[in-house]
């Protein structure tokens, strides 16, 4: 499916600021897909453009059928330097090493969300930002927490949190082994 601009909005919002008001220009991108590699092209191209993400969801849109749909926002005042990775998988092992990956060439955590698959399952998604102006100031280390059952989870959270790792988000998607996993990515900062 050809990835739909759904919308391409400017709006501007009147910020009061010492008893004055002035505007400043918001544009808007809306970007939908049903394939991982589309999305990933396309926020690349708005990322070129100066937009940067926002939000991202994925499920059933009235026309679009099962697709993600990603939320991007340029600021008429910042210049484009951001960088976008999407990771998307079905097995957490493979998560797992392709976003420490990501997390050692600069990328950090933004969002998650999850596809459903050409393959008819449904895959985890974790969206990563760099900035390409700014030398990492951080190194993170990252863990992936998947299991089917909300007591383990609630015992594996608890253990990384004991280690240092805070959690970014959660999502429930069905893995290849696993079937309906919930997925938490935790992070934690390197010495």
């Amino acid at each position: 499916m050809q990835i739909r601009h759904v919308a391409a909005i400017a709006f501007s919002a009147l910020i009061g600021t010492s008893g004055a008001a002035f505007a400043q220009s918001v544009e808007y991108k809306v970007l939908a897909t049903s394939k991982t590699s589309t999305m990933q092209k396309e926020m690349t191209e708005a990322a070129e453009a100066g937009f940067r993400f926002v939000a991202a969801m994925g499920g059933d849109t009235a026309f679009g059928g099962k697709e993600v749909v990603a939320l991007m926002q340029k600021r008429s005042s910042e210049p484009a330097r951001f960088a976008y990775k999407l990771l998307a998988t079905s097995k957490t092992s493979t998560m797992q090493k392709e976003l420490q990956q990501a997390a050692d060439a600069g990328f950090v955590y933004v969002g998650q969300t999850v596809f459903d698959s050409v393959f008819g399952g449904k895959e985890v998604a974790v969206i990563l930002e760099r900035d390409k102006e700014a030398p990492p100031s951080v190194k993170y280390e990252y863990r992936l927490i998947a299991t089917s059952k909300t007591s383990t989870l609630q015992k594996e959270i608890a253990e990384a949190g004991q280690a240092g790792y805070e959690a970014l988000g959660v999502t429930v998607g069905e893995t290849a082994i696993g079937g309906g996993e919930l997925v938490v990515i935790t992070r934690r900062a390197l010495k």
